[in-house]
Formats: C-alpha cells, structure tokens, sequence
C-alpha cells in the first residue's frame, strides 16, 4: 500500500448543497480549516431555494454525477467504455452483481452508472474517497473504489443504518468484501450496532457531529416569568413520518383549554398538505405558523424568541429513525428549554429532568410534558441551563475532527 504526502479526498454526497444537512457542511468546513485537501462529488443536483451561510465558506470544486444515467447518456456510456479498462474493473462489476441479485431495482443500477463515470472522471492526483451516508453514496463510492483501487471510509448517520439490510452492511464493513477502511458514526446508539456486524469493531469511531459555537451568537436572556402573550413553541425539521409532527398536533390538540400557546414550525417536507389537513380537523390551525425550510439566521432567530423546543422524533414504519439531530445542540445553543423523546441516541445528549424532558411517543405524553413545561419556566429554565453546560463541555467538534482528519489521511491506494 503506498500514500501519497499530500492527501486529497474526494468527498461523495447524495446532494450538495441541503438545508436539512447543514452538519455535512459544518464537518467539511471543519476540514477545511484544518488543511484537508477534498472535492465534493455529488449524486444529485440542489433542490433548495437558499443555501446555508456555511456552504458560501467551503471552497471545494463541486462536480456532479449524472442524477439518472439517461439524462446524460453520452458521459455514462464514456465513463463505461473508460472504467471497463481500469484494473478493478471485473472485481468492481462482480461486487455489483452480487448486490444485484440481492437488491434488483433501478437505484442499485444507477449506483453503478454512478461509479463508472466517476471512476473515468476522477483525477490521478487523489488518495482516498469517502462517502456520507452508508446507503446509496457508501455504494457509489465502494464500487469506484474497487475500479481505482481506491481504500474509502464513509461516515453514516441514521436512516441509511436503519434502513439499509444486514447482509449490505456486512459487506461495507469487511476488506474480504471491497469494504471500508474505516467507518465514522454520530451516536453510540448507531456505532455499537455497526462494530457488531463489521469485522473489526475498531474500523468503527465514535464522531458525535458537535457544534461550531462560534457561528453561534450568546444565548439570549430568559425570562423568569411567562410571557403575557401566548407561550410560543418552536419545532425545526423536515414534515416526515419520523419527525413525529403528526404526533404533536394530536397533542397541541388536547392542551388545557386556558393555555395560551401559539406554534412555529420551520421545515419542509411531503407531509405539509397531510399535517395542515389534520391541524384544521383538530381545531388548532389557526395558532400553527408554518414557516417553511429557512436559512439558518432565520432558524437562529427563531431558537432566540421561542419558549419551548419540542421535537417529538419517532421510529417510522419502515424503521427510519433519527441519530441525534443537531437542531437539538442547536436549540441548546441558546439555551431554548427542549423538549423531545426517548428515542434512538436523544438520551445520548439530554437526560430527562436535567437538561430537558423526553417521553415516550404518545399524544398523551407529549401534552402532558408540555403542559408542565409551560407552567413552570423556572424549570425550564435550568433544564435549558443544564443542556447549554453539556452542550459546551462534552459536544464541541475539535476532538472529532482532529480524528476524522487522521482517519482521511490514512486513506491510500491499494497495491
């Protein structure tokens, strides 16, 4: 195996830039700074009006895949003719056929388009790729990997552990298998089930995604006492089954009749229609503003006016989940009383009745939290001083980048 004395990565997302993905870019600004060389290679176009104020920073070239292969038909069928000269090229079209055979759908075929035209593009001066998310991009990355003779490493974070089978994240995870050199993971929850079916637990690290608090401004001060207005509630995330939003309104619905209380939710998704249907049903639309995705000083002004934060993340059905969502460190940033559940790694930053309440996924419960949130803003208040104190002892992003940052640059190519 050799390594080249300047490392240059090159980073595969599934689409660059996202709003909803704003830890990506806080990562790679991160390594950024500390003088990692990467380009970001993109499956997808943007689909996002704006852009974070953190995607200006990063000054990476950014080339993007062909996002279905016969809309480009002529650059798929050139990558193909190049890549089935390259060495790994049989070694790369058997791994694939084997998925093939497990997973025969449309995605596994573009998947491999993918990582033809990016093997054929990828210039000679790279030592290394590295894919976010484990599903679709670990996979584009993986066959281009075998092609060039590449070693990569992935960086995986919630739905594509969840929904993804055993036997893909086997393979992903053992060198037998074209798998891995490393794999980095934001939640102890996520890391203990990937080191149980990878070969070598230690291929797996525990990176928690943290918070760059200096893009942060200080916490403002909180009132001791309720507002004469209506208390004001804050939700952040996209209108999916997993965000548990349906939940909420079933339990904004059943609140005391004299607690004034008004709810902002930030976010798009393809529940909107669904979610504002069930609102009005329940009589509580007129004191919902849905304010759509926003820009992040949008979503920092928000966190400073608000009362309480209630994120009420579930499971869904088809076992997607959250990790630990960054808009809850974010929430603690300005020390925004939280209030969530105990679902997949939340535990893993708030303990509930010291820095927030979590509860089980239920209607009930979530009113019934609510309620006593609402009621007692002494409470909340030293939840939220709590959560703050955590978030700037045991979440900052430098002892996870600094290992990142040496995982990288131990990517080389394979002789």
């Amino acid at each position: 195996m050799t390594r080249n004395n300047s490392p240059r990565v090159a980073v595969v997302d599934k689409g660059w830039p996202r709003l909803s993905e704003t830890f990506i870019a806080q990562e790679l600004l991160a390594l950024q700074e500390k003088g990692q060389e990467f380009e970001i290679w993109s499956l997808r176009f943007p689909t996002d009006k704006k852009t974070h104020p953190l995607h200006d920073k990063i000054t990476a070239k950014v080339r993007y895949l062909p996002e279905y292969l016969h809309n480009e038909p002529f650059r798929v069928l050139c990558g193909w003719l190049k890549a089935r000269k390259l060495p790994g090229y049989k070694a790369a079209r058997h791994a694939w056929n084997a998925d093939f055979a497990r997973d025969k759908s449309r995605n596994r075929i573009r998947r491999f388009g993918q990582a033809c035209v990016m093997a054929a593009e990828l210039p000679n001066d790279f030592t290394g790729l590295y894919a976010h998310f484990m599903h679709t991009p670990a996979s584009v990355t993986r066959y281009t990997a075998i092609m060039r003779g590449f070693e990569w490493g992935f960086s995986a974070h919630a739905k594509d552990i969840w929904t993804s089978p055993d036997w893909e994240k086997r393979e992903k995870l053992n060198p037998n298998t074209y798998g891995a050199a490393f794999g980095v993971t934001c939640t102890s929850y996520g890391a203990q089930h990937l080191r149980s079916l990878a070969d070598n637990p230690k291929r797996i690290d525990l990176v928690y995604h943290g918070l760059d608090l200096t893009r942060f401004p200080p916490p403002p001060k909180r009132p001791k006492t309720n507002p004469s207005g209506p208390i004001q509630f804050l939700s952040v995330g996209r209108l999916v089954e997993k965000k548990g939003f349906d939940r909420l309104i079933n339990a904004l619905a059943i609140l005391p009749a004299d607690l004034n209380w008004q709810w902002s939710h930030i976010g798009g998704g393809s529940l909107k229609e669904t979610l504002l249907t069930q609102a009005k049903q329940l009589g509580v639309a007129n004191r919902i503003s849905w304010h759509g995705a926003c820009d992040q000083p949008t979503v920092i002004d928000a966190l400073r006016i608000a009362d309480i934060f209630i994120l009420p993340i579930r499971i869904a059905d088809d076992g997607d989940r959250d990790g630990l969502p960054n808009v809850l460190m974010e929430a603690a940033s300005q020390k925004l009383p939280i209030l969530s559940t105990n679902v997949s790694a939340i535990p893993e930053f708030i303990e509930t009745g010291t820095h927030g309440l979590l509860v089980n996924d239920n209607p009930d419960e979530l009113a019934k939290a609510i309620t006593e949130m609402a009621s007692d803003p002494e409470m909340r208040n030293t939840m939220a001083e709590a959560a703050y104190d955590r978030l700037t002892t045991d979440f900052g992003m430098d002892a996870g980048i600094t290992k990142l940052t040496a995982r990288l640059q131990s990517l080389g190519t394979i002789r």
